[in-house]
């Protein structure tokens, strides 16, 4: 299983793997800072799962969503973002994602968030 994480402080996306890694040991984890170098990475490597953040430069997480869903419906998606307006949260809700997740990230979300991404 190919699992995409896209978030822009590397400490955070160094947490999220490591979190996620220890639910899903036999997962390969691609990262990206940036919603367009999250994009290319999507086009190039067809993960079966996207963690995105939201507020991210040059292509922000709803952008990247978007482009996403559009490339490939069926994509899987989960969120992890600080942004906990409701219209924001109505909006990725409606582009399909699976969870969405208010930072901080906790090892307990990481476990749900594996079991979902296993299905």
């Amino acid at each position: 299983m190919k699992i995409l994480v896209v978030e822009d402080s590397l400490l955070y996306r160094k947490t999220i793997v490591k979190y996620l890694r220890e639910h899903l040991p036999e997962a390969e984890f691609i990262t990206a800072g940036d919603g367009e170098e999250g994009y290319a990475l999507f086009q190039q490597e067809s993960p079966d799962f996207v963690v995105l953040d939201l507020l991210m430069p040059k292509m922000n997480g709803i952008q990247l969503l978007t482009q996403v869903k559009k490339d490939k419906p069926e994509t899987r998606a989960a969120v992890i973002s600080a942004d906990i307006q409701k219209l924001t949260r109505d909006e990725v809700e409606r582009l399909g994602v699976v969870k969405f997740y208010n930072k901080p990230f906790s090892r307990e979300q990481a476990a749900e968030l594996a079991s979902l991404i296993q299905g």
